[in-house]
Order: structure tokens, then sequence, then C-alpha cells
């Protein structure tokens, strides 16, 4: 077992990233970068491993992780890294029967850490019901937490909630991650006592997190920010800073984080 530090309260650092395969972007620099970033506690997403390949996962000297993987194989999964002594550890939610390994919740003793990769609607919203159902039960998770001690929520959360969020608004009203009902329930969220530490920090400063592939979207920075810190809103004061860290390269994705004093 990986030793971890017995660092509580002050200023920490979290940093998320969805990877797009993880075995793929090691071989991009993720060690490099893992450690250049330096955090004490580093959600991923799309994993694209499977429990059985939890041997495979990469060691970090000095941090614990845990794994959720999708049964179906190649497909989804989340991990987290974590130098805070942990207290408990759940995965997936109440109400999510998917097996898509889409949710890891820690229970830091002063703070719940929840780490998630929700389901994208897919073209022509063919999966808008299955998500919409998945948000609320997400969302209810989060109100529980936050009911018994603060939260930070992270992830990509798949969704560029207003218009300055992506680089063609008017061209992607309908398509998934803009829709007006994913928009909506991301506005829910945010209602129940939760605060977007980008936006609120940044409120007019364009950044994206994610760029197609094609048409060569990043070079152009034709993009959306659909990965975020979200914190519950009585906490939002404590945080110092919201990051998003648009030049590191590897996935179709960047890595975005937060400092915060708690």
């Amino acid at each position: 077992m990986v030793k971890t530090c017995n660092k509580k309260g002050g200023v920490m650092k979290f940093v998320s990233w969805n990877v797009n395969g993880l075995r793929a972007i090691q071989k991009k620099g993720f060690a490099e970068i893992f450690k250049e970033l330096n955090a004490d506690v580093f959600a991923i997403q799309e994993t694209k491993m499977d429990e059985s390949l939890y041997d495979e996962l990469p060691n970090f000297e000095g941090y614990e992780k845990v794994m959720n993987g999708a049964e179906k194989k190649g497909y989804s999964g989340t991990l987290v890294y974590y130098r805070i002594p942990a207290e408990k550890i759940v995965k997936d939610i109440k109400g999510d029967s998917s097996n898509e390994g889409r949710v890891i919740t820690i229970d830091f003793g002063d703070f719940y850490f929840v780490n998630a990769y929700v389901p994208n609607s897919k073209e022509e919203l063919a999966r808008l019901d299955f998500r919409m159902e998945w948000e609320d039960a997400l969302r209810n998770h989060l109100k529980k937490l936050d009911k018994k001690k603060p939260v930070i929520y992270t992830g990509d959360l798949n969704v560029a909630h207003e218009e300055i969020d992506l680089k063609n608004p008017d061209s992607n009203h309908h398509n998934a991650g803009f829709s007006d009902e994913e928009r909506a329930k991301f506005s829910q969220l945010l209602d129940a006592g939760f605060s977007d530490t980008f936006r609120s920090l940044y409120p007019d400063t364009v950044k994206y997190s994610w760029w197609s592939y094609r048409f060569h979207a990043r070079e152009k920075n034709i993009g959306w920010r659909i990965d975020y810190f979200v914190v519950s809103s009585r906490i939002l004061k404590k945080v110092k800073d919201s990051f998003i860290y648009e030049d590191i390269m590897g996935s179709d994705h960047c890595p975005i984080g937060i400092e915060i004093d708690l």
C-alpha cells in the first residue's frame, strides 16, 4: 500500500482530466504531466479500463488510487489518485444500474470529493432520456452529501452551460452537450446550492476544455468548456483559483484544476 501524507487543512490542489484512454495517454507524457501538476487529488475520466486491468494502472509515490471500471471493456471508467487520508470510498450512485463506472465518491473527513464522467447524450440526443435520469440521480447524491459536509464535484460533465462556454452556440443549440435539457439540468444543480468555480471567478473569460479532433479545431480554438469543478456554494469563497490548462496536450480534453483553502 502506498503511504499517503497527513495533509489536512490549508490550501490544497485538485486536478481533473478526461484522458480519453489512460493507456494511450501514458505514451504521451502522462507521468510527467501528473508530477508537474502536483495535485493533492487527481481525478481522471474515460480511462477505458475495466477492473481486470487494475494492476496496469500507473503508480505514483505518495499516492493511493481507486478506480471504477465499466463492465463494457474499453469504455468509460473513472479513477482518482489522492495523497490526503481518505475515510470512505463509494463507487457509483443510487439510481444508476448501468455499470459504466462513472462515479467515485471519497470522504476526506472535512469534505466529500466526487469524480464523475457524465453520459454523453449522443447524436440526435439518442441517449438523452437516460442522461436526464442519470443527472437527477447524481444531483440527489450530491445534495445528500452536501447536507452532511461540503462537496467538491468534478469531471467531464458533458455540457456547455452558457453560450460563452462554446465557440459556436448558434449552430449547436440542439446538439448533445448544448441542448436546452442538458443545460437546464446543470442550472438545477447550481440552484440546489452549488457553484461553478471557473465561471464564478471568471464571469467573462472565454476558455475551453475540449476540442473535436476534426477540422483542426484545437489549432483554431473551436472548443467547448465541458469539464468543471463545482463546489458547495458555502465554500466558494475558499476557492483561491480555478484553472484550465489549455496548453497541456495528449487528449481531446485538457486538464482543469482548483486551489482551495479548506
